[in-house]
């Protein structure tokens, strides 16, 4: 076997070889006795065989999709906020088409800020049909969370102004749709589920950052309105703001909330 080409470039060969690339130079390179090209062969292995599960991941959660939802119009719904002591409870309803893929999809919370900034961008490219409600706090103290999450849920499955075929929603039963799904876990399992967590989630968190600005010293931009310590401090400190949920607050008042 001919060596002109030296370790150091057949490392960076591997380094950003693609899949029929790899193959290529594994079969060139896989008795090469340099200690450097079989270290990059093997990391190079181990980065495709990353992408691959990644990929197939991915495809899984489209197919799940379908296989939940039918052929028809499939809407994916779920929740952020829910647990939150200010601001919002948000839900989003998204339907995706079957291409193009939006690579990468997730459960929002499996992913960093940045990452689902660009997802939701890519997602509002894509995207069959989106739509985004909010229920305010002093509607959730007076109804309670199961009935506000059924409000939410209706509000956004009607904004995203289709005629769904099936309604995927992510955890328990909310008996929001005669057509619903639900699956839990299903924004880690379903792609349209884990398209609307992200939506949310970018929304709500879009949100809570300029409503720090118009309640500052409770730290909304950092914790987005949960119950960071220091957010209870500042609850502590200087009361509640028309944005806290109260019933979610009393646990944090020298004088609770009569109800």
């Amino acid at each position: 076997m001919a060596t002109s080409v030296t370790a150091h470039e057949v490392a960076a060969l591997f380094a950003c070889a693609d899949e029929a690339e790899f193959a290529r130079l594994e079969d060139r390179y896989a008795d090469d006795p340099r200690k450097q090209v079989q270290r990059a062969r093997e990391v190079a292995k181990r980065r495709l065989d990353r992408v691959r599960a990644e990929r197939e991941r991915v495809l899984g959660m489209y197919a799940r999709a379908r296989e939940l939802g039918g052929p028809g119009f499939v809407l994916g719904v779920d929740e952020v906020g829910r647990g939150a002591l200010a601001g919002p409870l948000t839900v989003a309803a998204v339907a995706l088409p079957d291409e193009p893929i939006v690579w990468g999809i997730n459960d929002s919370k499996q992913l960093s800020p940045a990452r689902r900034e660009a997802l939701a961008a890519r997602i509002a490219d894509v995207a069959l049909a989106i739509g985004v409600a909010h229920v305010e706090p002093a509607s959730i103290d007076a109804v309670g969370m199961a009935v506000a999450l059924r409000m939410a849920m209706e509000r956004a499955i009607d904004d995203a102004g289709i005629e769904a075929d099936a309604v995927l929603i992510d955890g328990n039963p909310v008996h929001v749709s005669p057509r619903e799904v639900a699956l839990v876990k299903g924004d880690a399992r379903v792609s349209c589920i884990a398209a609307a967590s992200i939506v949310a989630k970018v929304t709500r968190d879009a949100l809570m950052v300029s409503l720090a600005e118009e309640y500052p010293g409770y730290h909304l931009a950092e914790c987005k309105g949960y119950g960071s310590p220091e957010h209870i401090a500042a609850i502590r400190e200087r009361g509640l703001t028309p944005i806290h949920r109260v019933s979610f607050c009393g646990n944090f008042l020298e004088t609770p909330p009569l109800f």
